[in-house]
Order: C-alpha cells, then structure tokens, then sequence
C-alpha cells in the first residue's frame, strides 16, 4: 500500500474521530439545552403558582372587604371567602351565606332574634331572648286559662286564629328577607367582577371567575335558612364571567352595561319535595360503593342529594380508602389489605384514583339514565370529596355534570354510550 493511500485512510480515521467528538458535544449540549430548559419550566410553574395564590388570597380580601362594607357599620360579623383556581376552568369563590349572614345583610346585628357569640374557634348563636318570650306568653296564657268567663273564652279564640294566620306571614316575611339577601349578594359579586376582576392575572382568555354562595357539604348536614325559629328553603346563587370579557371591559372596548349583560347569574331555589326515582338513584350508588361492592374507593352511609329548581339534581359523595389502624398501619377494605404502611397506601390510593373516576363516568351513564324527573336542559351532577392522601397529587374534589337529553338520547339508542360518556363534564378542584 503506498504511503498516499495510508495518509488518506489516517486523514479518513482522523476526520471520523473528530465527527464523533462533535457529535457526542452536540448530543452533550442537546441533553444540557433540554435539563435547563426542564429546570426554567419548573421554576416558571412554581413562580406562576405563587402568583395565582398570591392572587387569590388579595380577592379573596377584596370580596370579603366588600361585603363588610354592604353590611355598613356592623363589619365584625365573620365574613368566610374561599378562592380555588382550577386550571382550563378558572376560579371558584365561595361564600356559603348562613342564616346569621342572611339575617343581618338586610336589617343588622340588632334584628337577629339571637345573640351572636363570637370566639376563637367559631361563632355560634343563642336564642335566650326568643325563650324568654316565648316562656313569658305561655304564662301568660296558663293564668288565663284560670279564668272561666266568657270574655277570656272570645279573647282566647282570637289568639288561637291569629295563630293560625303566622305561618303565612312568617313566609311572607321569609321570602322578604331571602329576597333582600339575595340581592345585596349579586350586586357586590357583579361589582367585584366589574372593578377587581383583573385582579387574578394569571387566568387565560378562555377561563373564568365565578362567585358563588353554594358551600361543599358532603355529611349532610346542609346548611338551611333559619329565620324567626322557621326553616326557609335555600336558594343556590352564582355569578360568572369570563377573563376575556373582564379583559375588554377594562380597555374600553365593552360598555360596563354590556359587561353586566353577558355574566351568567344562576339563582335557583332548593325544592322540598322527594322524587321516588331520585330516592332510589341515591340509593343505587350509595349502594355501588359500598366497601363489599367498590374496588376502588367506598363510601360511608347513604349519599344526600339537593333538587335545584330549573338547574337539576346534585348528589353528594364523600369516599374513603382506608381505616387508621394502630402503628400508623392501615386497612383497605374495597382491596382486602391490612396492615399497610403509610407510604403503601399512599401508592394504592393514587393508583386507584384514575380507575374510580372511568367507573364514576360509566355508573352514571348506566344509571342515570334511569332519572324521569329531570328536564331535557337540567343536569346531573355529582359532587364527590376524594380521600384524604396527602402529596399524591389526586384532586381534593371533582364534580362531574351531564344534561338530562344526553343520558335520555342513550336510554333511546340514539348514541352510544362512548358518546355519552364523552358528553360528562368533570372539573377538579385543588391538589393532594
């Protein structure tokens, strides 16, 4: 071989080597490019975490701040706001108004028939005064019962037929005082949205704020008016707008009269009465999840439910996936698991988690369907707090929402069930 061929084939082996060093650099580079650039995402989501709660809590003072000021000069009443941001969907504030809240929103501190006991841990009130009274009138009436004269005989028949007539003027006086509540919450939640809206900067053009007065109650112990000792039906009240329109609102393109137009207000009145069909859908999941049944989480006891005038039906889950043993050791009875650790039953409770919200979607696909009560437009909806599992990263609760022709149109045959299923709205809320 001559001496050219040899210092081509070197200059060949010498170039390749080189090839290979600037490739492994580049591949070095490429690795370190997508590390940092994993490291700048990070620090750019924590960063945009901290702003949205940052956010969050200054509204939520903000809201607060204005509906001390609607109740004027008695501002020490407790005032309760809380903000939650789900992303793709936007920020849900609640603030469950209470029988005390309602009372003194339209007439004060002083009108309340109680006394409003404030501490530390709470507020609670008590109803020394109306006891009083009450007691002062039965004596009265037991020392004119003494007498057998006809006079206290006409006297005691006019009582007995003013009597009758209270309970229609305590609706009247209900409803009143439901009425004037109401409105004092709409307005301040409609200038809230109005003037501090674009207080919450991080939300996307297509997300939303909404204020609602509905809270999450998941033991049944649901919340009801009580005014003059009388138990009044609660009304569910929401305001929504969207960012996008906040946003045009505050550079000009969009009248505040047309801001107020195109907010979505929902004031819906709980109904009373018990519908048999759903009793008895109540009745079926509380069944389906039970821990001899459920193979994912189970609940405790039956599942409570309000039927909301013009809007549907909610139900109320609260599911478990375990019981505290002694030693931090726990049992899952839906897996037939005991003594499980901690860090073990964390790992199982995340891994469930996916499989219980499919077999949710399909239960109410398949059972629900069996609701005749409901409207075409009216919806079903399920509202469940997940199992406590802190740092899994499982949502605190979901809601999942379909309209009433969706479930009928697969009752019929005319979709499918994959299409039904594809129809469920489900909305998380918060983080584990």
């Amino acid at each position: 071989m001559s001496e050219g061929v040899k210092c081509d084939e070197g200059m060949t082996m010498l170039n390749m080597k080189k090839m290979k060093t600037m490739m492994s650099a580049k591949r070095v580079m490429t690795v370190m490019m997508i590390m940092l650039g994993s490291i700048l995402t990070v620090a750019q989501s924590k960063t945009t975490d901290q702003r949205m709660q940052q956010d969050l809590e200054v509204a939520e003072n903000i809201l607060g701040t204005l509906l001390r000021q609607e109740l004027g000069r008695r501002n020490f009443f407790p005032v309760e706001v809380k903000g939650n941001y789900v992303p793709g969907y936007g920020v849900t504030f609640r603030l469950p108004l209470g029988s005390g809240l309602n009372r003194i929103m339209i007439g004060g501190y002083e009108s309340m028939p109680a006394t409003v006991n404030i501490s530390p841990g709470g507020y609670s009130y008590s109803y020394s005064r109306e006891e009083e009274r009450r007691g002062a009138e039965e004596s009265r009436a037991n020392a004119e019962e003494s007498r057998a004269d006809a006079e206290v005989k006409r006297e005691r028949n006019q009582v007995i037929a003013k009597t009758a007539r209270a309970p229609k003027a305590a609706r009247i006086e209900d409803d009143s005082t439901a009425a004037v509540a109401q409105k004092r919450f709409m307005d301040v939640s409609k200038s809230f949205l109005a003037d501090y809206g674009d207080v919450i900067s991080g939300l996307k053009a297509d997300e939303r704020i909404v204020i609602t007065n509905r809270g999450e109650d998941f033991d049944g112990d649901f919340e009801m008016m009580w005014i003059n000792g009388r138990e009044s039906k609660r009304n569910q009240m929401s305001v929504e707008a969207k960012r996008s329109d906040i946003e045009q609102l505050k550079q000009g393109k969009i009248s505040r009269t047309d801001f107020m137009g195109r907010l979505k207000v929902v004031n819906t009145q709980t109904v009373e009465s018990l519908d048999p069909d759903l009793e008895v859908l109540a009745s079926m999941f509380a069944r389906l999840y039970r821990e001899d049944l459920s193979k994912t989480y189970y609940v405790q006891g039956n599942l409570n439910y309000e039927r909301l005038k013009d809007f549907g039906v909610m139900y109320y889950m609260k599911v478990y996936s375990s019981i505290e043993g002694d030693n931090n050791q726990f049992a899952m009875p839906t897996l037939a698991m005991r003594d499980v650790p901690q860090a073990e039953r964390d790992k199982k409770v995340k891994e469930l988690y996916p499989k219980f919200e499919s077999e949710l979607k399909e239960n109410i696909v398949d059972y629900g369907r069996t609701l005749r009560t409901l409207k075409d437009e009216e919806q079903l909806v399920f509202t469940v707090r997940l199992t406590k599992c802190e740092a899994c990263g499982i949502p605190a609760s979901i809601e999942l929402s379909i309209k009433s022709s969706a479930l009928k149109d697969y009752s019929s045959g005319k979709a499918t069930k994959e299409a039904t299923l594809a129809k469920i709205n489900v909305k998380k809320t918060g983080v584990q």
